[in-house]
């Protein structure tokens, strides 16, 4: 039996005439990667501030965004493109977190479950008790982040939507 050594791969392959890549830049910012091909989030948790707007919205009406994340989210997972609308203010996920938020006081629970799919659709480093501690402890900061995440994927197609 001979001895066989194993090829190492430097570069994974191009895409060809005919392939279609599934969605946009997952990272925008160009972040290095860890030795297990994760990265960092591409803002801090504390640079929801750099986006007011969204911030002010997380802050006076947190299921809005959670919603609209939600939605975005959802849409470049499934159909590999930016959601034309940008996400619908009045979404099941929307009064889902509404509704948790109302009753319990707990809207923290979707945005966390929501924070950890962007963590995984992004190849982001971190664990469920991260992402639970971070939609806890600082919501409208998280839905941000999140928010920014997406945001960036989208403008990686370079079309404005």
């Amino acid at each position: 039996m001979a001895y066989q050594q194993n090829q190492y791969v430097s570069q994974q392959p191009m895409p060809t005439m005919g392939m279609q890549a599934s969605g946009g830049n997952r990272n925008a910012l160009n972040r290095p990667l860890d030795s297990n091909g994760k990265r960092g989030w591409s803002h801090g948790l504390c640079g929801c501030f750099d986006e007011c707007g969204t911030w002010c919205c997380a802050c006076w009406c947190p299921c809005v965004v959670h919603g609209k994340n939600k939605q975005r989210l959802r849409h470049l997972t499934d159909k590999g493109t930016p959601d034309p609308t940008g996400g619908d203010c009045c979404s099941g996920a929307c009064w889902g977190h509404c509704m948790l938020n109302v009753v319990a006081g707990l809207g923290c629970i979707l945005a966390c479950m929501n924070r950890g799919d962007a963590r995984s659709r992004y190849n982001i480093d971190g664990g469920c008790c991260g992402d639970c501690c971070a939609s806890w402890c600082c919501h409208s900061c998280d839905l941000t982040q999140v928010s920014r995440e997406i945001e960036l994927e989208e403008k990686s197609f370079g079309q404005r939507y």
